[in-house]
């Protein structure tokens, strides 16, 4: 087995009904993998089963979400591989396997990645359960599965002779345990068990971490009496400079502290980064998309007639500006329609493709605000009846714990009937892989208004640029880097990171400014102008935003350095 770099993510998503994803970080790392695969650049990819998945979204009526298990047949999309391996856990072993999933780029090129699971016969009915659940469970559970991953991935991998891996890169916090099956591997003296400042600098130059988030929920943290139970591991109280931080073993941390490279995943999110995290260096990577998994059909028709090379080389979408505007047009419009009749078929909802259509669909998180522009129905009425029609079409999941978030999405419902009269206002149920390509495609302005500096990077937006469709969003995350005004898209509100009550009113008042005397007039006055900043977004957006130039930047300042 030859393989270079190690990637290791507690989600990856690669199908749809491969239910081992719940949003943005498992999207990347699938888009990263594929790229890789594209590319030919010899990765391996590491993360967890999940046989019972994330979950499937139900929601009432009134908006009101429940959630069922979404379970799926692990043998029809991946291999039972024969070797076993065990790790240590609560002083029992813990055994497991693994299965191989191969992704084709687009030159036969293979990346596999293994995903490994603890249901087995040999271990207890707790222990077997380890890899069902995507973010389930307690601390106990979740410190358990990240052991699972980041010490069990490393040996899966010896076991399959993987010897030569030259950099490990961990994927957000969740793998950093995979640190210590590193130091393991490295000589010791007398007893067998010390670990000393020469093994810690041994690994630091073997590991790559990248950070995804600036909100405190996002980085796991564990007591140390846990922390001792489960692992069992002399050395992090021994070196607690290198193992915790404020008593604790903060997972993110722990990553930074054993890794040569850290980066943030945006310009800014970088910035934020390296004051949180000082005094550790971090260095900027801005996300991107897989370009061929999230262009529409009709796009990529279009792409390949007049630039036939771009899916082995992305930045080639930068000539999309020699296409004749009508026939992207004509390509968006194709686009619409399949979504709206989608939608149709999913809701009662009789949604008109003629009319400008608002799309918004991220993790229903409240730092997100998916109701901000909803926060003023008397003035979108107004909208409505003086600038031009328009309707607007939500989906996402909010986290099974995470009760503002389910909140948010009954307030979105709550203000669909008040505005039914009005303007039409759908909530897709269910988001996943699919639905996501399809209304980042089919609609006719990508919104987003998260709570800066809380954006750290956001990928929604960049696969809507992929099929001319431009963003309106609040500076933070890519679009600080992605947005030249009226070229490929509109900016609004507040850029600072004021986070005051007054905030959410300003940049709803600066958002409804900006769609009533900017964007909808242009939608229905000058389509010749909109469809300028269309091919826009495809050229410079589409062209840079990917996982393909993102991997060539990790490839020169972390892979091979």
């Amino acid at each position: 087995m030859k393989a270079v770099i190690a990637y290791f993510s507690m989600e990856i998503a690669l199908e749809n009904k491969m239910a081992t994803y719940s949003g943005g970080l498992s999207v990347l790392a699938g888009d990263t993998l594929r790229s890789a695969a594209d590319m030919q650049v010899p990765v391996v990819g590491v993360t967890l089963l999940h046989r019972k998945g994330y979950f499937t979204q139900k929601l009432d009526p009134d908006g009101l979400q429940t959630e069922e298990p979404m379970e799926w047949v692990v043998q029809d999309f991946l291999k039972e591989m024969p070797e076993r391996v065990a790790i240590k856990l609560n002083n029992r072993m813990v055994h497991l396997r693994a299965w191989r999933y191969e992704i084709t780029g687009v030159t036969g090129f293979v990346v596999p990645v293994y995903f490994i699971d603890a249901d087995l016969p040999e271990n207890t009915e707790r222990d077997r359960t380890l890899t069902h659940f995507l973010y389930g469970g307690d601390s106990h559970y979740r410190l358990c599965q990240e052991a699972v991953l980041g010490i069990g991935g490393v040996k899966i991998l010896r076991a399959f002779g993987y010897e030569d891996i030259r950099k490990f890169h961990m994927n957000e916090g969740h793998a950093s345990l995979l640190t210590f099956a590193l130091l393991d591997e490295r000589p010791k003296e007398q007893d067998g068990t010390w670990v000393t400042m020469a093994d810690v600098e041994a690994v630091r130059k073997r590991c790559v971490f990248t950070t995804h988030t600036p909100v405190p929920a996002g980085h796991d943290q564990f007591p140390i009496e846990m922390v001792n139970k489960v692992l069992n591991r002399p050395e992090i109280e021994a070196m607690p400079e290198i193992f915790l931080h404020d008593g604790k073993m903060n997972m993110t941390r722990l990553a930074i502290n054993l890794s040569g490279y850290v980066n943030g995943v945006s310009q800014k999110h970088a910035e934020i980064s390296r004051k949180m995290f000082a005094p550790h260096p971090v260095d900027e990577v801005t996300n991107g998309v897989h370009v061929t998994s999230w262009t529409a059909k009709p796009f990529q028709d279009l792409f390949d007639k007049y630039m036939p090379g771009w899916q082995k080389d992305n930045f080639e979408l930068r000539y999309a500006l020699k296409i004749p505007k009508e026939e992207v047009w004509a390509a968006h419009r194709q686009v619409k329609g399949q979504f709206i009749d989608y939608v149709r078929q999913k809701t009662d909802a009789q949604l008109d493709p003629e009319v400008f259509t608002i799309g918004f669909a991220r993790r229903a998180a409240t730092y997100k605000r998916g109701d901000l522009f909803l926060s003023d129905p008397e003035r979108l009425k107004k909208i409505a009846s003086m600038a031009g029609p328009f309707q607007v079409v939500y989906a996402g999941k909010a986290h099974p714990h995470d009760q503002g978030g389910k909140e948010l999405i009954r307030r979105i419902f709550q203000a669909s009937k008040d505005l039914k009269n009005d303007i039409k206002i759908v909530y897709l149920e269910n988001y996943d892989m699919v639905v996501g390509k399809m209304i980042t495609s089919g609609v006719d302005i990508w919104l987003n208004t998260p709570q800066p500096p809380l954006e750290a990077s956001g990928t929604s937006g960049m696969k809507a640029a992929l099929n001319g469709v431009p963003s309106m969003s609040v500076l933070d995350g890519w679009w600080i880097e992605g947005h030249m005004e009226g070229v490929t898209g509109w900016a609004f509100g507040d850029p600072s990171e004021n986070a005051g009550p007054e905030r959410a009113a300003f940049d709803a008042a600066a958002l409804y400014d900006k769609l009533e005397n900017t964007v909808i007039p242009l939608f229905y006055g000058n389509q010749d102008r909109f469809r300028s900043i269309m091919i826009h977004s495809i050229a410079l957006n589409g062209s840079y935003f990917n996982t393909q130039r993102m991997l060539q930047q990790y490839i020169v300042n972390a892979y091979f350095r």
